[in-house]
C-alpha cells in the first residue's frame, strides 16, 4: 500500500519523531489541525507502514552501558548458509544495536553498546565462536557527537 505524504502529515511525523508520547491535542495544535483529522492521518500512516513500532529512548550510560564500539568485519563466506548464520548470531545478541551490510572493503558494519571492554571480549568471543570470520576490526566510540532516529521530513 502506497502512502501519499503531504505537508501535514509531515509535520505530524515531525512532532511524532520528537515526542511520541505528546497528546493528540498537543500534536493537533502544532500543526493546526484538529484532534480527529490528526488521529485519522496517524492511523493512515501506521496502516501503511510508514510509522512503525513505537518505543522510548533509553539513556545506555546511565543503565550502566558505558562502552560503544563499532565492528568491522571482513569475512570470505558469502554463502546463504553463512549468512543465515551470522544474521541468527547477531539477532541472538541484544549487544548488537545496529548492523549494516556495506560495499567496500568491509563486509559488515556493527553497533555493538556493553558495560565496558571485558564485556566486549565476551560478546566477541562468543560471536566468532559462532560464526567464522575473516577479520574484526573494534573501534570505541571516546564520545558521541550526534545520534538520533529522527528523518530530515520538513524543508
Amino acid at each position: 500500500m502506497t502512502v501519499r505524504i503531504d505537508d501535514v502529515d509531515r509535520k505530524i511525523l515531525s512532532e511524532l519523531q520528537r515526542d511520541a508520547s505528546q497528546s493528540l491535542d498537543e500534536i493537533a495544535r502544532k500543526v493546526g489541525s484538529s484532534k480527529t483529522p490528526v488521529w485519522n492521518r496517524i492511523r493512515k500512516l501506521r496502516q501503511g507502514g510508514v510509522i512503525g513500532r513505537q518505543t522510548v529512548i533509553l539513556d545506555a550510560e546511565s543503565l550502566g552501558f558505558e562502552a560503544c564500539f563499532f565492528v568491522l568485519i571482513r569475512t570470505s563466506e558469502h554463502d546463504a548458509v553463512w549468512q543465515a548464520s551470522f544474521l541468527e548470531a547477531l539477532q541472538n545478541r541484544p549487544e548488537v544495536q545496529e548492523a549494516h551490510r556495506l560495499a567496500g572493503d568491509i563486509d559488515y558494519i556493527l553497533k555493538v553498546r556493553v558495560k565496558n571492554a571485558r564485556a566486549y571480549d565476551v560478546f566477541y568471543q562468543a560471536l566468532i565462536s559462532e560464526v567464522r570470520v575473516h577479520n574484526v576490526t573494534a573501534l570505541l566510540s571516546m564520545e558521541e557527537i550526534k545520534s538520533t532516529t529522527m528523518l530530515p521530513l520538513e524543508d
